[in-house]
């Protein structure tokens, strides 16, 4: 028995598709003993096996969530995001009861990896930001290991998505007090999708149109890079002191107004899962002219930003994934909420007027550090979108969810620092 101990899994809401139900059958495999609660049509999709159905209110969550985990002696959770209202909830019942909650998220370090770390990701992780002990757990710990290119396919993300959706609607009247952790209709998601998949072409030619003007020029017309991220995303709802991307763009684009060197350009980057529904080029456009740099603020729904990294003097976002890309390429890089690399020596931690003039290179030899730690710790190789991806993540995700110490107990000592600058 891995870990020594039959244990006693509880299975809450994953990323769309078959991986929690797989990740599952593997430790059922091994002996554990592993339960589901669905909490809508889609979750009945993705795990075909045996699972009981919630269908009261979230109200009343709390109440069903603790009888079900006394009543089965669970001894862990897991789940895909903890700021879910469901999960918020039953990560707080797990604590008071002592259980251990594992959590999923797409990953720190992308792409390849997933995030799979005890007692919450992002902004709740325990992970601290002391640059000194990073430097000092990394040199307990193997050199970060060589990995093949994870293969993945944004056409199987595009058709578990609408899948899980399409079920959710369907089955509605099974679950009639559901309602979706994302701030629109499963059919306004639908119609956006729709709409962006009819001026796909024409954003397409802009974009390309735009890239071919601004990158042959960053010579005399350095680039920073903005990308945007998901209004649905809570990192940007709880991590974060915006709410919304629409107040986040606004604050960079009146920062980089305000203390980016006159020849300099700003290039707004579409976050490639945005469904339309928010016309960002209008909105760039009206801020850019509100703020008197309408010749030096450019925008693109299209591109490769792996490849776009590399020719930006600079990128600046709220707490995206993208600043783990940058500062592979050693790319400066300023964070405006809260991040897990936020790490002094390894991004910009002052005031965004004073990053624009002089943005401070990233310390390699740290943040290599960090990424033995976030390897180590808190990641999973593997990926959601194709069948070797989810063969490796069920592989990988088994030691971790099964390990006899949790792998965050070697942090709880340290004191988290405070981030909110």
């Amino acid at each position: 028995m891995t870990g020594g101990e039959q244990r006693r899994f509880l299975f809450l809401q994953g990323p769309h598709g078959s991986y929690f139900a797989r990740l599952g059958g593997a430790l059922t495999a091994l002996g554990h003993s592993v339960f589901r609660i669905n909490l809508c049509g889609g979750d009945r999709l993705d795990w075909p096996g045996p699972a009981v159905d919630y269908r009261g209110t979230l109200r009343y969550w709390p109440v069903f969530f603790d009888d079900f985990i006394v009543d089965h002696a669970i001894t862990d959770v897991v789940l895909f995001g903890d700021c879910r209202p469901h999960h918020s909830s039953a990560h707080g019942m797990a604590k008071v009861r002592g259980l251990r909650v594992h959590v999923l998220e797409e990953g720190y370090i992308r792409p390849d990896y997933v995030t799979l770390e005890e007692g919450g990701v992002n902004g709740h992780s325990r992970m601290p930001r002391d640059p000194l002990w990073f430097r000092a757990e990394a040199t307990r710990l193997p050199p970060e290991p060589d990995h093949e290119p994870v293969p993945s396919s944004f056409r199987r993300r595009a058709e578990e998505t609408i899948s899980h959706l399409l079920a959710t609607m369907l089955l509605a009247p099974a679950y009639p007090f559901y309602r979706t952790h994302r701030p629109n209709h499963a059919l306004v998601e639908a119609a956006g999708w729709a709409l962006w998949a009819a001026n796909n072409k024409r954003e397409r030619r802009l974009s390309q149109r735009t890239l071919a003007k601004v990158l042959p020029e960053r010579e005399q017309h350095p680039i920073f890079l903005a990308p945007l991220q998901l209004n649905s995303d809570y990192q940007l709802r709880v991590h974060s002191p915006f709410g919304d991307m629409r107040a986040a763009l606004r604050f960079i684009i009146k920062s980089f107004a305000r203390g980016a060197p006159a020849n300099s350009r700003l290039l707004v980057k579409r976050h490639p899962l945005d469904n339309g529904l928010t016309p960002w080029r209008r909105i760039t456009r009206k801020l850019a002219l509100r703020y008197g740099v309408e010749d030096r603020i450019f925008y693109i729904s299209e591109g490769d930003v792996a490849k776009l990294l590399p020719l930006a003097v600079g990128a600046v976002m709220v707490n995206s994934t993208v600043g783990t890309l940058a500062l592979n390429h050693g790319v400066p890089v300023a964070v405006l909420g809260h991040a897990v690399y936020d790490v002094d020596g390894v991004v910009h931690r002052g005031a965004l007027d004073d990053f624009w003039p002089d943005p401070p290179a990233p310390d390699a030899e740290l943040w290599a550090a960090v990424r033995r730690v976030f390897v180590n710790r808190s990641l999973v190789h593997g990926g959601f979108l194709s069948e070797e991806g989810l063969a490796m993540l069920v592989e990988n995700a088994v030691p971790r969810l099964t390990a006899a110490t949790p792998v965050t107990a070697r942090v709880d000592n340290v004191t988290r620092i405070a981030h909110w600058r």
